[in-house]
């Protein structure tokens, strides 16, 4: 590390992506920029040509499936399934034919046409504004460098060259990237791109490192071996931290650590407010390799079971309802005696697949396309049959189910009707299921939310999933460093949206949940429950934290929280309300 601490300290400040503070010296990661060759081959070496290409190929699907593997190895199958979208790159027609018939065209070497063709997809995929879409240029730049590595026989630059802890710094991380890096070598990762749902961030999470992204500026203001402090808690790097700074932080961090041992010890014990009132905490999953935390974390049950999961395993294909019956009993399975709420198929939008969604033919607006509950009553042989394997799957312990993007009452009702017949189908065939399953609908749109009061009275229940809601009650893509400053669940519109859904929910006597990332974030976990939600559902490695603040509450100080929260008109003067009320007791 530098001794630079006569150097004056420059912060930037970024979007912040996983939680956790680091020091250390700084690895400046730049990716090599790869010159393609381009020169004209005599007709006798075509067949030789596309004979390169295809080998090409091969080894680049054998180095994949390594990546794949190191990472399933290290961080789990979630992780590594970041590479499966890439084999299914290799495995495009277009990736293969396009090339190659290029080539026998314009009679010029497979590298350049194949450079020619990858470069096409990615102008023509970045060219459309959704988030999609923008992790498929990242899927298609990775591999097409991948193939032409390998095509000119070059060894590409990797973060295995890390061979000691640094703070990894680069202008954004592919895949490949992150995966090559030895675990325990990274103490953070600082971007000047990115976002919250790049793959980056993604990889630091499941390495419980810190991350900050959309830095725009960090590669050109961070040198190699400088001194670099990462918050990402706030979404800050401090560069040549000066002594002022690393004493504040610490102070900082041996707070956290005296904190995370009062979490620790207080993590089994029961959930109600200091002053006696039952709150319900919850998780949300992706399958059964989920449910260790479940318990690990004392969640009472599954708040979100996300079903799209055994869809996007394979975009091919469709599981059968035999496998679909499997992955639902798993999990109903291991939450017992607890109950799992199940979403069902919320298919579209950033959770593309090729056989449901019109052939592959992107959409210029997923988010707000043809997706969740509008293609399932379209598609209704697909509906059918995870309506089936979820209702057989109740048997085997408490199943709630409920339907995502309901915007009106008319799909609502839709979807109820299907429900019944689907459950007359079976009872009529005498397959055992649960006849007395709560149905609910996700309030994630602002039609929705406005309609609370028409919708609660055919609902037993209701799920606030808040990304989507502020994100549409605002117009802004948080996954947009640009205006990420814009998504602010403070703002008196969300406020007063998330009040009226509550007070519907409430007048008409259904239970109120939340599962979007606002319930296990501490600073909104005591006004939600305030509010009168009747559990939060999240992350699990997030109920610990929140179970202490709420445990360390009481009726008196929620109800003074929200007056104070609801009588402000200032989205910063509501945060600092809400901050200071969470930051004093997690010292307690």
């Amino acid at each position: 590390m530098n001794n630079v601490r006569d150097e004056k300290e420059i912060r930037i400040q970024g979007i912040p992506a996983a939680p956790g503070v680091a020091r250390g010296a700084a690895f400046v990661f730049f990716a090599e920029g790869l010159q393609v060759p381009c020169y004209s081959i005599a007709e006798s070496s075509l067949e030789n040509e596309r004979q390169r290409f295809l080998d090409a190929l091969v080894a680049t699907r054998k180095q994949l499936v390594v990546l794949r593997d190191k990472v399933a190895r290290d961080l789990g199958e979630k992780e590594a399934g970041i590479f499966d979208a890439h084999l299914l790159v290799l495995d495009d027609p277009a990736f293969i034919s396009e090339p190659i018939q290029l080539m026998l065209q314009r009679r010029t070497n497979i590298e350049c046409n194949f450079h020619h063709v990858a470069e096409k997809y990615i102008e023509c995929f970045s060219s459309l504004e959704d988030d999609y879409l923008k992790e498929r240029v990242g899927d298609v730049r990775d591999v097409a460098q991948r193939v032409l590595y390998n095509l000119l026989g070059l060894s590409q630059r990797t973060l295995s060259e890390v061979t000691d802890k640094r703070v990894i710094v680069a202008e954004d991380l592919s895949p490949s990237d992150t995966a090559s890096m030895e675990k325990g070598h990274a103490l953070a990762i600082v971007t000047d791109s990115g976002n919250r749902t790049s793959h980056a961030v993604i990889m630091s999470r499941s390495l419980r490192i810190p991350a900050v992204v959309g830095l725009m500026s960090a590669t050109k203001k961070i040198a190699a071996g400088d001194d670099v402090l990462v918050d990402g808690h706030e979404g800050i790097v401090f560069v040549n931290p000066s002594e002022k700074t690393l004493w504040r932080y610490g102070h900082i961090e041996k707070m956290r650590t005296a904190f995370a041992h009062r979490v620790q010890a207080e993590v089994a014990l029961s959930n109600s407010t200091s002053d006696g009132k039952p709150f319900k905490l919850s998780a949300n999953v992706n399958g059964i390799e989920d449910m260790e935390g479940v318990h690990k974390y004392h969640a009472q049950g599954v708040g979100l079971f996300r079903t799209e999961g055994i869809f996007l395993k394979d975009p091919h294909h469709l599981p059968d309802e035999e496998a679909q019956y499997a992955f639902y009993s798993d999990v109903v399975t291991a939450a017992r005696p607890h109950r799992v709420i199940v979403r069902t198929l919320d298919i579209g939008g950033d959770k593309p697949h090729d056989t449901l969604l019109s052939g592959g033919v992107a959409e210029a607006n997923p988010f707000m396309g043809f997706r969740a509950i509008r293609y399932c009553l379209e598609r209704k042989d697909v509906f059918r049959t995870q309506l089936r394997a979820i209702l057989r799957a109740s048997i085997h312990g408490r199943v709630k189910v409920m339907f995502p993007m309901i915007s009106s009452l008319d799909e609502l009702l839709q979807a109820r009707d299907f429900f019944d017949k689907v459950c007359a189908e079976l009872k009529q065939n005498s397959i055992p299921f649960d006849e007395n399953i709560p149905i609910g609908s996700m309030i994630e749109i602002p039609s929705a939310a406005y309609s609370a009061q028409l919708l609660a009275a055919h609902c037993d229940f209701f799920s606030i999933g808040t990304n989507d809601l502020v994100q549409y009650m605002l117009a802004v893509d948080r996954g947009n460093s640009r205006i990420a400053h814009l998504y602010d669940p403070c703002n008196p519109a969300v406020l007063g949206i998330l009040r009226h859904v509550i007070g519907s929910a409430k007048d008409k006597h259904i239970e109120v949940s939340v599962c979007g990332e606002l319930a296990g974030d501490t600073m909104f976990a005591p006004l939600l429950i305030a509010l009168g939600a009747d559990s939060l559902s999240m992350t699990p490695t997030a109920i610990p934290e929140v179970r202490y603040l709420l445990r360390h509450s009481d009726a008196t100080a929620l109800n003074k929280l929200v007056n104070e929260a609801y009588a402000e008109q200032d989205p910063q003067k509501t945060s600092q309300i809400l901050r200071e009320y969470a930051q004093s007791r997690l010292t307690i």
